[in-house]
């Protein structure tokens, strides 16, 4: 009778630790997320309307470009060298122009991408932080990419990390 209620113990005891021990994980495809967002319709079309100013810019100096290359080209037997010479620079300046321009349209680009998008993934995390905290998940994984979204943070063991390498 007593081995009987002490392996009734121990198999209650070591199922105890079992559950206790198994963290709630849940997953996300934060790119589906994204892409169900109205804010994200609104962001890509914003972005593409800058983008397009852009282009419209970079096309018209291109066309420049073009028509100063083929009247240097029909042009050029009659040109004396000093001629030749103030238009190949003239243009090399349109060129070195647009490279500026189209590196500069990027960078901003790249900006505004970041400035219009930043606000709807704030939002998207505050749901899954939301989410985790409501359903009591330990973990929240990304599917798209493979990352942490959420993570108790009593898990976090860089205190510990630094306390054994002595650092503060």
């Amino acid at each position: 009778m007593k081995k009987t209620i002490m392996l009734i113990a121990c198999a209650i005891f070591t199922s105890g630790l079992v559950l206790a021990q198994s963290p709630k994980i849940g997953w996300i495809n934060s790119a589906d997320l994204l892409q169900s967002m109205p804010e994200k319709a609104k962001a890509d079309s914003d972005i593409s309307k800058y983008a397009k100013s852009f282009q419209e810019q970079i096309d018209i100096m291109m066309k420049e470009y073009q028509t100063k290359g083929q009247d240097y080209q029909a042009k050029e037997k009659t040109m004396t060298e000093a001629m030749k010479e103030v238009r190949m620079k003239e243009i090399q300046d349109l060129q070195n122009r647009i490279e500026s321009t189209q590196q500069s349209a990027q960078e901003k680009l790249q900006q505004k991408k970041q400035d219009v998008y930043q606000p709807i993934l704030d939002k998207a995390d505050k749901a899954i932080q939301a989410i985790a905290k409501e359903k009591n998940y330990d973990y929240i994984m990304d599917k798209s990419g493979g990352t942490l979204l959420f993570g108790k943070e009593t898990d976090n063991i860089l205190p510990l990390v630094k306390a054994k390498l002595g650092i503060k």
